[in-house]
Order: C-alpha cells, then sequence, then structure tokens
C-alpha cells in the first residue's frame, strides 16, 4: 500500500469508529428512555387498576374522585410539555399556552353540551344558555360538532390554526424575546373577553357544565373515568415520544441551535421563521388536546381557563420541574398542582404565598428545577469517583 494512501484509510476507521460508538451511546440512552418510560406507565395504570379491582378500603383504594384528580394533573403535565417545547428546547417564552389548552376544551366541550339533548333544565335540543339567552336554534358553527370525528380533529386544527396565522405574523416580523411572550399574553387576553361575552355563544362566563355522554357512556361512571385517565396517559406517553423523536432529528437539533442563537443559525442558511412557526403550531396542537381530554376530566370549562394567569403558572411548572429536559415539566406540573391542592384546603389564605416562594426559591437556588438537581448530584460524585480513583 502506497503511504500517502494509508493516512485517508486511517481517517476514514477513526471516523467509523466514532460513528459507531455514537450509535452505540444513542442506543444505549434510548433504552434507558424506554425503561424509564415503560415504569412510569406501569406505575401510572395501577391507579385505574386499583379503582377497579383494588379495596373499597386502606391504602391501595382509589376512588373515581382520585383517578379524575390524577387525570387532570396528567393533562396539566402534557400542557407543561408542550409549553417546554417552546421554552425549553427553542427558546420562545409563549405566554398563550392556557388559551390553546381552552381552544381544544371548547371544542370537546362544544360536542359535550350537544350530548346533553333534552336532559337538560329547558328539556330543550339546545344547550341550556340558548335557551336562556333566547336563541330559537343551534348557530350554524355547532352543528358539525354533533360528529365525535370532526370534534377530535377541531381540538387540533383549531389552536393549531390560530397558532399558525398568529406565529406567521410574528416569526415573520422577527418578533422575538420579551416582545413576543407580551404579544402572545396580549392574544390571551384579548381571546378570554372575547369568551366572557355571554353574545359569543360558548356560555359567557358560565361557560359548558353538566355534562352527560361522551360517546354514548355516562361521563360520570367510573367505567369511563378510568378510560379517560387511560387516554391521557397515552397522550403524555405519545407527547413524550414526539419530543424524543424530534430532538434526535435534525429538525430538533436546528430547533436548539435557534435557542442558543438564532443570529448563527440565519447565518448557517437555515430559515428560522420556518422552524419556529412549525413548532409553534405543534405546541398549540398538543395543548388543545390536553384541554380536550380536562374538560370530561374536571366537568366543564369557561373563560377563566385561559386567563393570562393561568399561562403563567405553566411557565412555573416547568420552571420547577426543569425546562429543557423531557420529565421536568411533568414532574413540575404535577407537583405544583399537588401542593396547590394541598395548601388551598390546609392554607386557604396563604397558598399563593407559598407557590410564589416556591417558585423564588426554585429560581435563586436550583435554576435547572428539579431535574436538574438530579444532574448535578450525578455529575458531583462522578467527579468524586474520578478523583478517588486518581488519588489511588
Amino acid at each position: 500500500m502506497a503511504p500517502g494512501r494509508a493516512v485517508p484509510d486511517a481517517l476514514s476507521q477513526s471516523r467509523r469508529l466514532i460513528a459507531q460508538a455514537k450509535v452505540m451511546k444513542f442506543s444505549t440512552e434510548m433504552k434507558k428512555e424506554m425503561g424509564i418510560l415503560c415504569l412510569v406507565t406501569g406505575l401510572l395504570m395501577l391507579i385505574p387498576l386499583f379503582n377497579a379491582v383494588g379495596p373499597e378500603s386502606g391504602p391501595l383504594s382509589v376512588s373515581a374522585f382520585q383517578v379524575s384528580l390524577w387525570g387532570k394533573y396528567l393533562t396539566y403535565a402534557v400542557l407543561a410539555m408542550s409549553l417546554n417545547l417552546l421554552w425549553g428546547y427553542t427558546g420562545l417564552l409563549c405566554l398563550c399556552q392556557s388559551l390553546f389548552f381552552a381552544l381544544g376544551g371548547y371544542a370537546m366541550g362544544m360536542y359535550l353540551m350537544l350530548m346533553i339533548g333534552e336532559r337538560g333544565a329547558y328539556k330543550s335540543v339546545l344547550p341550556d344558555f340558548m335557551v336562556f339567552l333566547g336563541y330559537q336554534k343551534l348557530p350554524l358553527h355547532w352543528e358539525p360538532f354533533y360528529n365525535f370525528a370532526f370534534t377530535v380533529a377541531a381540538v387540533l386544527w383549531v389552536p393549531g390554526l390560530l397558532a399558525f396565522v398568529f406565529g406567521f405574523l410574528a416569526f415573520r416580523s422577527r418578533i422575538k424575546g420579551v416582545y413576543f411572550s407580551i404579544l402572545t399574553q396580549a392574544l390571551t387576553y384579548a381571546a378570554c373577553l372575547m369568551f366572557f361575552r355571554n353574545d359569543f355563544t360558548f356560555g359567557g362566563n358560565n361557560g359548558f357544565t353538566d355534562f352527560k355522554d361522551i360517546l354514548g357512556c355516562n361521563i360520570n361512571s367510573d367505567a369511563t373515568i378510568r378510560g379517560l385517565f387511560i387516554a391521557t396517559t397515552a397522550l403524555m406517553v405519545c407527547t413524550y415520544l414526539i419530543t424524543s423523536g424530534l430532538l434526535a432529528s435534525k429538525l430538533g437539533k436546528v430547533q436548539q441551535a435557534i435557542r442558543d442563537s438564532e443570529n448563527r443559525v440565519l447565518f448557517s442558511g437555515y430559515s428560522t421563521t420556518s422552524f419556529k412557526l412549525m413548532i409553534f403550531v405543534l405546541s398549540a396542537m398538543i395543548a388543545g388536546a390536553a384541554g380536550a381530554l380536562y374538560v370530561p376530566q374536571v366537568g366543564g370549562i369557561n373563560p377563566s381557563a385561559m386567563e393570562a394567569a393561568k399561562s403563567l403558572e405553566v411557565v412555573v411548572w416547568v420552571a420547577v420541574g426543569g425546562r429543557g429536559t423531557k420529565w421536568g415539566p411533568v414532574i413540575g406540573a404535577i407537583l405544583v398542582n399537588f401542593i396547590k391542592s394541598y395548601t388551598t384546603h390546609a392554607f386557604p389564605d396563604y397558598w399563593l404565598i407559598i407557590m410564589g416562594g416556591m417558585f423564588v426559591c426554585v429560581v435563586l437556588f436550583m435554576p435547572d428545577g428539579i431535574v436538574g438537581v438530579f444532574k448535578q448530584a450525578k455529575s458531583y460524585f462522578a467527579r468524586q469517583r474520578s478523583l478517588e480513583t486518581t488519588a489511588a
């Protein structure tokens, strides 16, 4: 072999070895992630299982109320994951996630209101609030929601369409940073004011409530409650898989590069507008799906679900759990809402102070959230082991 040819062969062989090492590392990490995901899913499935076949009393007893409560926590977890997709991995602090969440909820609520039929207080095929406001027939835009398939599609395309239109105008104008956050908050506030109007055909400040059936099943039966919980768990798993797949793809790499330095991405020849718009629409659709599963488990929805303060709460959940991590938003959403449920009952006059204090502590002492603490502890012990090995 010629001496000049040995160098390229050695370089190509080293590149192949590096590529193989990367593939092996990626495969190991994926197996670990899938193992954790299966473990979490299995633990969550114990909740409806104990409700169905568990004892009526004791530590393993799970009531229908508890199943619904944990189902609500999981919808919040999916909502937090949708914001993390934008804020944690793309660097866009969006303050209108609660709006997308509520739009998905209202779409599902319209179907549930129509399924009440003549079992309402006024014994009319129209929803009670329409009879009270003097409507003689169902508004045209309500009629397609008799169809469940159309409702499911609307849960996704209504928030997705709004995100596409707003995002296209905002990103094309190069609006970013705090200005983007302010604009999204203004959008939420404007939509909230519209939904509070009685003549907007969405129930005004009372919204939708008193649901009876979903897909022909009693919405308050234990079996339906368990089914909704399982559907919410499946949505969370799907959202996790979408996030993982996205981050492993070229799109995910560009997405994180935009977060770190958008100008460098622009100089590299990428259109950041298209990438940000795609992630924004995907995030809105995930939030809408979470809202659709939230409504039947909680039993109603009104315009307060889309208030600007609700979006700020989602930011707190993500920050507490760990922005830019896969499990951080889930941990933060469940933990914060669990503490909120407890403190509103045990300390009704101080729960806001407690929540605010917790957020301040996270910002000051845990900037990477709860998941970040585990990562820091892991790296610390690894350094300690390395020093001990070196000393030995």
